[in-house]
């Protein structure tokens, strides 16, 4: 019995014009599929850089294959993972599951036959799609964390040193007689709160000024007591996530009242929101927090396998080092779950140091083993001398 095609989005005769001879009939049919698979995504609401970056990982394949998707096989999957893990700049396993899985999701909805491709690609070439991608040819996601192991949290003494030299960089460009450095103070700014609040680059650079609110529980904060973050990472095609970060390092107060009362006037806003202005009057974006961190890491000889995401991973570390209860820091930076939280950071979880702590209390109330003249009463040193 045959699957009733429906008339939803992505469907094969909404795409496909009918009584239309093409030039190029298998590209036409290419195109429309694609076209069919992001009108089938938007559907789902997911966001249009969501189905704009699967879409060039499906046309890179296609490039790879030099065939259509009805001559696709999965020898095709298993060639291209070879040449992406090869060459001088291979990709991670991560981004190659993502490839495979992007190529995965759009052999599953053009052979879906609610959809009306396999029929029509049957009537045209006489064969049709099928998944090529298994459990045998592609990348298994069978570790929690899938981050390159190089990435790593600042150290405290790298993360000042990075700080003093963005502030360095607003004496510097005020010496030279340069206008950038109301912009570097921005920017210095910028990343004493991203490391501040454990913010995503994103989610620093939508802030608003009106972000910030009071705190009734710590009021010596004034009105930076918490920051209300709108634009959290979104999940499966739903709105950003929205969470408050309560303020917990008393110095990014007066760094945020300075830069406020000082600097982002000097920008004149005027009714524009934006907690970072630009001079052509819009907000910074994600891409401009990475190039001047580059700049700042490269110019200061830091690792290059730090980027503005270890800010982030840094805060966690430093707030678990500083006695910080482990929930209260997955609840700060929006993580689902908290062993999420414990791989942003290299400290033991809390079951593992309790039992630590306990091991190490209980020896310590036990006493030395032998006396200070080394003729205690124990007997364990005297075993190993006799044994050596």
């Amino acid at each position: 019995m045959g699957v009733e095609r429906l008339d939803i989005a992505g469907a094969a005769h909404r795409e496909l014009a009918g009584n239309v001879a093409h030039l190029h009939p298998e590209q036409a049919m290419f195109e429309a599929m694609i076209a069919g698979w992001c009108g089938q995504q938007s559907a789902r609401l997911l966001s249009v850089i969501t189905i704009g970056q699967r879409e060039s990982v499906l046309r890179r394949f296609a490039h790879f294959t030099g065939t259509w998707p009805w001559q696709w096989t999965p020898g095709d999957v298993e060639d291209w993972a070879s040449a992406l893990r090869s060459g001088p700049s291979p990709c991670s396993h991560a981004t190659l599951r993502y490839y495979q899985n992007s190529v995965a999701m759009f052999l599953s909805y053009v052979t879906d036959r609610r959809y009306g491709w396999s029929e029509e690609c049957l009537q045209r070439f006489g064969t049709h799609p099928v998944q090529i991608c298994h459990e045998w040819n592609t990348a298994r996601h069978s570790a929690d964390h899938e981050g390159r192991p190089q990435v790593r949290p600042f150290t405290r003494v790298e993360l000042q040193k990075f700080f003093d030299f963005a502030d360095e960089q607003v004496e510097r460009a005020d010496r030279l007689g340069r206008k950038g450095s109301v912009a570097a103070f921005r920017d210095a700014t910028l990343f004493k709160v991203i490391y501040a609040y454990g913010l995503r680059r994103n989610e620093a650079a939508m802030l608003d000024v009106a972000d910030f609110t009071r705190n009734p529980k710590a009021p010596e904060f004034g009105r930076f007591g918490a920051c209300n973050v709108r634009y959290g990472k979104a999940m499966r095609g739903s709105p950003p996530r929205r969470r408050t970060v309560l303020t917990v390092m008393g110095w990014s107060v007066e760094v945020l009242t300075e830069y406020l009362e000082h600097i982002r006037p000097r920008y004149t806003p005027g009714s524009r929101p934006a907690l970072w202005p630009t001079e052509r009057g819009g907000r910074i974006r994600a891409a401009y927090i990475d190039t001047r961190f580059a700049q700042y890491r490269d110019e200061l000889g830091l690792p290059a396998e730090l980027h503005p995401h270890c800010l982030r991973h840094s805060y966690v570390t430093h707030l678990i080092e500083d006695g910080f209860d482990a929930f209260f820091v997955q609840q700060q930076v929006g993580h689902r779950w908290g062993s999420t939280t414990a791989l942003y950071t290299g400290v033991s979880g809390d079951h593992k140091n309790q039992m630590l702590r306990r091991a190490l209390d209980a020896g310590l109330a036990a006493g030395p083993i032998v006396d200070g003249s080394g003729s205690g009463s124990g007997d364990g040193l005297d075993r190993q001398d006799g044994d050596r």
